[in-house]
């Protein structure tokens, strides 16, 4: 008497650990994109930093130094430029992860309104 309910229930209970699979794949995925971005970012900005602090131990005199006043400054926009790139990474990769949640769930909730409006709880309320 109780089986097609339990049949519904387990069906049910499998569809919403397989969508919850689904999501922590994508979580893992975009979380994996994101590290990755960011990692890149730091190995290029410390190999510049690197760069320029074997030049700054090479100073030895005014002129010299003056350079090294200029390959800062360029060392600076060039970071804060990379900054921006990698910003903008992020996001895009946030923006993808998360169209790719909403798409997961949609026909979960598409399934969900056509459960209830044919005559349940929404209809009764009316």
């Amino acid at each position: 008497m109780t089986h097609p309910f339990d049949s519904q229930v387990f069906d049910y209970a499998r569809q919403f650990a397989d969508n919850a699979f689904r999501a922590q794949a994508l979580m893992l995925k975009g979380i994996e994109q994101a590290a990755g971005l960011q990692l890149g970012a730091l190995e290029q900005q410390s190999r510049s930093t690197a760069g320029f602090f074997a030049a700054a131990g090479q100073a030895r005199d005014a002129e010299a130094l003056r350079g090294l006043w200029d390959k800062g400054v360029a060392l600076g926009r060039e970071q804060a430029e990379q900054a921006v790139v990698l910003s903008q990474g992020l996001v895009a990769v946030g923006r993808q992860t998360a169209e790719s949640l909403g798409a997961l769930a949609q026909p979960r909730q598409a399934a969900n309104d056509a459960a209830v409006a044919p005559g349940g709880r929404k209809a009764a309320a009316k």
